[in-house]
């Protein structure tokens, strides 16, 4: 049976306030560091990390997500087709639809409806999409100033200590230089900071109201840089956690 607009609408709202808590849980882990023990920030951190790009990677605006449950087959146009059989009343094959809008070669036939925007569709999918007219897309400014982020990165480089540093290869100036370039663990977790911290105070401070714009927002620049910064820092979090404080 297909969700209705409600169900769907309700069931994104819940996924996205989800992703909201998980970014407080990293912005207070982040901004009580200076009362923590280095073993149990980096193993708060390697907790919390794979967690958010995973979210972040897996809700992105414009694009269908998977409904729990869809079914994959292959077909011959190149992309993934999710099936769902159903039967009509006058007609004992079952039919399924693909999301290519091509041919299926996958044996069975196609049956497509049109269906409302935000709404699960035959396909088993929902869109978070954008939309010109959505008050949530307006501009949001930064709610940390220069003085707190040097504050927070401050006093995760004061707990890491030496270990703070580590030798990074995926850094643009790479390509001008033979050698891996330094880099710093605080600075990759307080540049990860601003825009979660950023996000959730847009939440907070409309109640709710503008999660869905204040998630593209935060997505867009997951996807422009902080994503990048993720991967580099938790794999210097990994060899601090193994090698340093084991």
């Amino acid at each position: 049976m297909k969700n209705n607009p409600t169900d769907s609408n309700r069931e994104m709202r819940t996924r996205l306030l989800g992703v909201t808590a998980l970014a407080a849980e990293y912005c207070v882990t982040i901004e009580n560091a200076a009362e923590a023990e280095p073993d149990e920030f980096v193993a708060h951190m390697l907790h919390l990390l794979p967690r958010i790009y995973m979210e972040f990677n897996d809700i992105v605006p414009g694009r269908d997500l998977r409904k729990p449950g869809s079914h994959d087959h292959d077909c011959g146009c190149g992309d993934d087709c999710h099936c769902h059989h159903h039967h009509d009343d006058d007609d004992d094959d079952d039919e399924h639809e693909c999301g290519c809008g091509d041919g299926c070669e996958c044996g069975h036939g196609h049956h497509h409806h049109p269906h409302d925007e935000d709404e699960w569709d035959e396909y088993g999918t929902v869109s978070l999409e954008e939309d010109d007219d959505d008050p949530d897309d307006g501009y949001y400014g930064s709610y940390i100033d220069e003085d707190y982020y040097n504050s927070v990165r401050r006093h995760m480089g004061q707990l890491l200590g030496p270990d703070d540093v580590f030798l990074e290869t995926f850094e643009e100036d790479m390509k001008y230089s033979d050698t891996p370039i330094a880099a710093s663990v605080s600075e990759c977790l307080a540049d990860i900071f601003q825009p979660l911290y950023n996000f959730i105070s847009i939440v907070k401070d409309t109640d709710g109201e503008q999660l869905e714009g204040a998630y593209r927002h935060a997505h867009e620049e997951f996807a422009a840089y902080w994503s990048q910064t993720l991967c580099n820092v938790l794999r210097a979090l990994n060899h601090i956690y193994y090698n340093t404080l084991k």
